[in-house]
């Protein structure tokens, strides 16, 4: 099938404007169209250039648009007639119209032919596809009135006019071409838009994105769209610059931190951090912060629609999967993982349960690298600490399975007592320890939860010494719940006297150390902040096993056994010094004098910002 078709000698049609004519009926307008194609081929071309001269119209005055309208539907029933090689010219003034520019029946003509040429040739698929999904990333013209408040409302319906038509679009061409979902992904994640000087472009683009997820289309290429968008949130939340808003004494408290910064803030109850923007910098932080920000509220909105279809529970698997990809691994991740969190939120007894498992299995997995098994147990947790819809008994049997695991390390450990060669094992205790900060007076509550954590004392008193090497501030408070809810058989085992500085500077001088990892310390950005914070654990939130009031003189507790020979020369303790420097998941602190210890003796909550192993 080709131009050579049409019978009609086009001759006979070049002194009359047929190509102009609007008073011709549909079926002579179609003949017209199938002539200028054909007269191609013949070496007649005055009327195929005027048919190409329409798609260019600069004006547009009622007849002009007129006119244009009614090519374009002549066009779409000579599609069979156009050939990919002869009429080169009006394929690229076809894929090269805006719907911006049109008119909405023009812009229907267009779609319709668009869609028409998609189904009649694989040869001009791509090409259909990618001037549809062109359309999502709006025209310099178009982002600069959305910025002007007196036109927003025009603006906000041309946006309804043109995205429901690429969608209705892409999904009839779906259902015409099954191949058209795979080769439609790879393009969509081309063009994600990379620049952030208009960050309304980069939100407009994703919210399109998160809605073909949510179409049948979604049904394909769900777990890729979903991708796109995890990397988007990632490389956004990398972006940010997090050393100049958090500015923190290395040496105090993680507990300190979230209370002192709860002070210093105008807050709302519950809230524990006077959120805001993120970045206060000259070099578009504060863009990239909003733009972060308002990112985040999107994939809220469209998780909490998933919930409402039912879905939620499918579309989490494939979300877990970009977190694994795209989250898990990432250092200095702040706030992008929280899209899991809310997921949790909105379904904890499926996708709630589900996240804490998927963690499990991976920590526990051998097959695994070390940097991600020690990841996924600081995300679980700082989950079950700060997930306010956890029941006790599910955090119990978290907590238990990881108790099991380190109490099977211990029985299995050879004579190796390097600390570099068990850091999965000290990362699994301090994960232990964090969450017993949060949640330790409501499992010690309960009889059968507390004889699961039993053999946690026979794992802090193994020679692996795991209380020297865990984050300081999470010792002190584990030690200090642990002592006043009677956790201990052996109480007097963990004493809580003054700290020796000849051990502490032993295990925790020298050079810098992994970084502490909680990802899921208050999150900073205020919208995200207010879907996050009615089910979100602050510290000030927690009940302690100890009373605050009646406690003020047991605060000189704290001394932490270490199980080995103190009088070593001092050759045996530099090589410790090194070995714990090199494998402790925690920053060095110091404990020069009784004020900066006090601070470590409190409890936190932002830990500078939040990082997975140094070694990532």
């Amino acid at each position: 099938m080709g131009a050579a078709e049409v019978q009609t000698d086009p001759s006979s049609l070049y002194e009359a404007d047929y190509v102009g004519n609007v008073d011709l009926s549909d079926t002579e307008m179609v003949h017209t169209v199938r002539n200028a194609l054909a007269s191609v081929q013949t070496g007649e071309s005055d009327l195929y250039n005027e048919l190409v001269g329409v798609m260019h119209i600069k004006e547009f005055s009622n007849p002009a648009v007129a006119q244009l309208e009614i090519i374009l539907k002549a066009l779409s029933g000579s599609v069979a007639c156009i050939d990919i090689t002869h009429h080169r010219k009006l394929l690229s003034s076809i894929f090269g119209m805006s719907l911006w520019d049109l008119q909405p029946y023009v812009m229907d003509a267009l779609v319709d032919l668009v869609i028409s040429l998609a189904a009649t040739s694989g040869k001009y698929l791509d090409s259909c596809l990618n001037m549809l999904i062109s359309n999502f990333i709006p025209p310099r013209w178009a982002t600069n009135k959305l910025s002007n408040s007196r036109v927003i409302d025009k603006m906000t319906d041309k946006m309804t006019e043109v995205f429901s038509r690429v969608h209705e679009a892409l999904l009839k061409i779906s259902l015409l071409v099954p191949l058209a979902p795979s080769r439609l992904l790879p393009m969509l994640a081309q063009r994600m838009p990379k620049s952030n000087k208009n960050d309304q472009v980069v939100r407009i683009y994703v919210k399109n994105l998160l809605e073909l997820e949510n179409s049948p289309i979604g049904q394909v290429g769900g777990r890729m769209i979903l991708m796109m968008v995890m990397e988007r949130l990632r490389d956004l939340d990398l972006e940010i610059g997090w050393d100049d808003i958090l500015q923190d004494d290395s040496s105090r408290g993680m507990f300190d931190m979230e209370l002192e910064d709860a002070v210093e803030g105008t807050m709302n109850e519950g809230d524990e951090l006077p959120v805001g923007s993120v970045n206060q910098d000259t070099s578009g932080g504060d863009i990239m912060s909003e733009c972060l920000d308002k990112l985040m509220v999107i994939s809220f909105e469209h998780l909490e629609s998933c919930q409402n279809a039912g879905r939620l529970d499918q579309v989490f698997e494939n979300l877990f999967a970009s977190f694994e990809n795209f989250i898990l691994n990432t250092y200095k991740s702040k706030v992008s993982q929280f899209l899991m969190f809310y997921a949790c939120s909105l379904d904890p007894e499926n996708c709630g349960a589900k996240f804490s498992s998927k963690l499990v299995d991976i920590f526990l997995s051998s097959n695994k690298p070390r940097p991600t098994r020690m990841s996924a147990v600081a995300y679980l947790a700082s989950y079950l600490a700060r997930a306010k819809f956890l029941p006790v008994y599910f955090v119990a049997s978290m907590l238990k399975r990881l108790v099991d695991e380190c109490a099977d390390y211990c029985r299995t450990c050879n004579d190796d007592i390097r600390p570099e060669a068990h850091q999965i094992f000290y990362s699994g205790c301090q994960s232990i320890m964090y969450v017993l900060c949060f949640r330790m007076r409501s499992i010690l509550d309960v009889p059968h939860f507390r004889t699961q954590l039993i053999p946690l004392e026979s794992i802090l008193m193994h020679k692996l010494n795991p209380l020297m090497v865990c984050l300081p501030s999470v010792v002190a408070e584990f030690l200090r719940q642990a002592k006043a809810g009677g956790l201990f058989i052996v109480s007097d085992s963990f004493i809580f006297d003054d700290l020796l500085e000849s051990e502490l500077s032993r295990a925790f001088g020298g050079c810098e150390r992994l970084d502490t990892f909680f990802p899921f310390d208050p999150c900073l950005l205020k919208d995200a902040n207010s879907f996050i914070s009615p089910n979100f654990n602050y510290w000030s939130m927690v009940k302690a096993t100890y009373d605050e009031d009646d406690d003020e003189d047991d605060e000189d507790d704290a001394e932490i056994i270490v199980n080995g020979d103190e009088e070593s020369d001092e050759e045996d303790e530099a090589d410790l010094d090194y070995a714990m420097n090199k494998m402790s998941i925690t920053p060095k602190h110091s404990f020069k004098n009784k004020m900066e210890r006090d601070r470590l003796m409190k409890m936190p909550s932002r830990i500078r910002p939040s990082t997975s192993p140094e070694s990532l």
